[in-house]
C-alpha cells in the first residue's frame, strides 16, 4: 500500500440551483471568501493559479491548479495538481431534489515532507483534516449561495 496516496470523496448537498453551484465553484479565486481553509489563491492565467490550504492540523500545503476540464453546461470541474500534492480533482454538479448534490472526488500522492514522514502512524488524522476541510467549505458555500 502506498500509504502517501489518498482517494477523496465528499457530496454536499445544497439550496441552491445547479446553476449557481457551478458558477461558484468556477470561481477558485473566490474561494478564500467562503471557505476558511482555502486560505489564498493566486491565479497564474485563465487555468492556472496557485493555492494554499491549511485545516485543523498544522500544516499548510501549496499546490498549482492546471484547469483539465471545465464544463458547465454538464456540471463538470476538473484540474489537474502538482506541488504538494499531485494528481487530481474533480466536481460533478447536478440537480437533486429542490436543490443541487455536488459531488467532490480528489485522487492526489503527498509530497510534502511532514506529511509523508506521518503517514503511517497519522493517516487517520490526515484524513479527519480532510473531512473537517470539506465540511467547512459546505458549510461556507451554502452560506454564500444564501445571501
Amino acid at each position: 500500500m502506498d500509504w502517501n496516496h489518498y482517494r477523496f470523496r465528499s457530496v454536499w448537498d445544497l439550496h441552491a440551483p445547479p446553476g449557481a453551484v457551478c458558477a461558484a465553484l468556477e470561481q477558485v479565486d473566490a474561494y478564500p471568501r467562503w471557505w476558511p481553509q482555502v486560505r489564498s489563491v493566486t491565479r497564474l492565467d485563465d487555468s492556472t493559479g496557485i493555492v494554499r490550504v491549511r485545516s485543523f492540523l498544522p500544516y499548510e500545503l501549496v499546490f498549482t491548479l492546471h484547469q483539465k476540464r471545465r464544463a458547465p453546461e454538464a456540471g463538470v470541474l476538473e484540474v489537474a495538481m502538482t506541488g504538494d500534492m499531485e494528481g487530481w480533482a474533480r466536481w460533478t454538479v447536478r440537480p437533486h431534489g429542490n436543490g443541487t448534490r455536488a459531488l467532490y472526488e480528489q485522487e492526489v500522492r503527498v509530497h510534502k515532507a511532514l506529511v509523508r514522514r506521518l503517514a503511517v502512524p497519522g493517516r487517520p488524522l490526515l484524513i479527519a483534516n480532510h473531512a473537517l476541510m470539506m465540511r467547512g467549505g459546505r458549510r461556507g458555500l451554502a452560506a454564500a449561495l444564501a445571501v
